[in-house]
């Protein structure tokens, strides 16, 4: 069996030449794993804030950058979504390196702004990216390797730092994985500068003048485009789950272990890190519409059985919370592939960035109220959160079957360039 035999067997794209591209990804991922979830553990350790007033800082660092996502669309159909991935890592890197000088609320407001702005510029153009490394024919492979790989890079980092911190006794070494995360942005950058895509070409464009108008004027009169960012909140809030509800709704509702939790967060990332490659293989011949809508329902299922957990007997709850998690995991594995697809390939090329925009507002939005709205809802009965998600997964699914897959009239999928490196040299970068 030949090397591409076997990365088709299990659902891997075409590597060649992309190997940068890889790499700093799995940079990204792992730094983002190292310090995310520890960041309120951070600035209570190193400063002497109180734990609340730790939160509502980073709250409103991260929600004075929401709009961010509206100005990387611009930046990226201006300067090409390559350069603004660099910048972005960069910005990245000189906020957690700043963490280290904030003592204040309002210094950590301001340094959680610079990491906030970061990522969402980051994560606006980073389905772009994707497009560049892949074939028209592997998008949906592609999408599925790079969310396998940030699952498994972002794993490594978090259980590196829970040592780290298990270790350190003095705060020393909580400084030094701020340092370190700051440090895999730059060589992501690094790496990402140093990328030339062969399947695509990315440049500055400028936007062709279209009927009515273009910019995000067109984004706004592109209805179906709108009905893909509004059934996105419905996945982005099922996401949200995970690091909201998950662990109080066992612990506190259900009563159950702690390590219940743990053991479900943890299944959940080494199942999409094994499986979802081979996810993408077996639906990438399937409409990316269909999938999202068959995820929508796995989605529902799942908060179904979510909410019936109560009404067992404790010792059924271990059994239970296997097939909810299941379904979970499913829907996450078949969602995110078709949804970053659709969300470039239903995108004309030439303003694809502020298209890219929009749909990364359905994800900061989503973060920003998940917190507040399933600890609401939670508050109110155990069902509600399982009722209100289920429902809105349930509303997504006409809304995605409504999309279709037909390519934008412009052209936006074309077959691409041939590669303008010799294999040779694409090989090794």
């Amino acid at each position: 069996m030949t090397g591409r035999e076997l990365l088709a067997k299990w659902g891997l794209p075409e590597l060649s030449g992309n190997g940068r591209f890889v790499t700093a990804n799995v940079m990204d991922s792992l730094g983002n794993g190292l310090v995310l979830a520890f960041t309120v553990l951070y600035f209570s350790s190193t400063t002497s804030l109180s734990l609340g007033s730790v939160g509502a800082a980073l709250s409103l660092g991260q929600l004075i950058a929401m709009p961010v996502p509206v100005v990387a669309g611009l930046l990226i159909d201006r300067f090409g979504a390559r350069t603004v991935v660099v910048a972005a890592n960069l910005v990245s890197a000189a906020g957690f390196c700043a963490f280290l000088l904030a003592d204040t609320v309002w210094k950590i407001v301001a340094v959680q702004f610079v990491v906030q702005a970061g990522s969402a510029v980051y994560w606006t153009s980073s389905r772009g990216l994707v497009l560049l490394a892949a074939r028209r024919q592997d998008q949906a492979r592609w999408f599925g390797f790079i969310g396998a790989l940030r699952n498994i890079g972002g794993g490594f980092g978090a259980a590196a730092a829970s040592l780290a911190i298990a270790l350190d006794s003095g705060g020393t070494g909580i400084r030094v994985l701020v340092l370190v995360n700051a440090l895999t942005f730059v060589v992501a950058a690094f790496l990402i500068a140093g990328w030339r895509p062969g399947a695509a070409e990315d440049a500055p464009r400028r936007a062709r003048p279209a009927a009515g108008g273009g910019g995000y004027a067109a984004v706004l009169r592109d209805l179906r485009y709108l009905r893909l960012v509004l059934a996105n909140l419905a996945f982005v809030l099922a996401a949200a789950v995970l690091p909201v509800l998950l662990a109080v709704y066992i612990t506190e509702v259900l009563h159950a272990a702690a390590w219940l939790a743990g053991a479900c967060l943890v299944g959940n990332m080494v199942v999409v890190a094994l499986v979802q490659t081979l996810v993408a293989r077996t639906t990438e011949r399937r409409r990316p519409s269909r999938v999202l809508a068959l995820a929508a329902v796995a989605n529902a299922a799942a908060f179904a059985v979510f909410g019936l957990l109560p009404a067992v007997p404790g010792w059924l709850v271990a059994a239970g919370l296997l097939p909810a998690m299941a379904l979970f995991t499913l829907a996450e594995m078949l969602s995110m592939p078709p949804s970053n697809e659709l969300s470039a390939s239903l995108a004309p090329e030439h303003i694809r960035g502020r298209f890219l925009g929009v749909f990364q507002l359905s994800w900061t939005v989503g973060n920003t109220i998940a917190p507040a709205l399933l600890t609401m809802l939670l508050s109110h009965g155990p069902v509600w959160p399982w009722v209100v998600l289920g429902a809105l997964n349930l509303l997504a699914v006409p809304l995605v079957l409504s999309l279709g897959d037909r390519a934008p009239e412009d052209g936006s999928r074309q077959e691409p360039a041939p590669p303008a490196q010799p294999a040779q040299e694409r090989l090794t970068s």
